[in-house]
């Protein structure tokens, strides 16, 4: 699974509907609803996790993944040393918070959360861009 940076997931656009999604990968093995209302699907073959905005006529709008197999400008990062994956992405601007033996380090010019534990990253998580009028760009229309 390949991450583009402000676009989407492998096959998956930001912007896409539940049935879009539904097209490339099926039914999802569990659904549920969060507190803002906004349904989220998993995908347990492929450790991902997707919501989909309900104030956003439910577009794809949020992405979650552990999927050992995920790229990031072609790098591996799952497993890996989390300062070694920082310094080798082009993406110099990143902000840290730590909680208790989880750190997240985020990158908000592509909306990216790198998570780590005892230094290694553990999951990625990003999201659709918020352009300047305060509306989402989305990559599918």
């Amino acid at each position: 699974m390949k991450i583009i940076p402000k676009i989407g997931i492998d096959k998956l656009l930001f912007g896409m509907k539940q049935k879009d999604v539904e097209a490339i990968y099926g039914s999802p093995d569990k659904f549920f609803s969060d507190e803002d209302d906004n349904i989220i699907w998993l995908y347990y073959a492929h450790k991902l996790r997707l919501t989909f905005y309900q104030d956003e006529d439910f577009r794809l709008g949020y992405l979650i993944t552990s999927n050992p197999e995920l790229l990031i400008l072609d790098k591996k990062i799952i497993g890996k040393k989390v300062e070694e994956v920082k310094s080798e992405l082009p993406f110099k601007s990143w902000e840290q918070d730590d909680f208790d033996s989880v750190e997240n380090h985020f990158n908000e010019s592509n909306w990216l959360i790198l998570q780590s534990e005892f230094g290694e990253i553990i999951r990625l998580e990003i999201g659709a861009i918020i352009k300047d009028n305060d509306e989402f760009d989305w990559k599918f229309k």
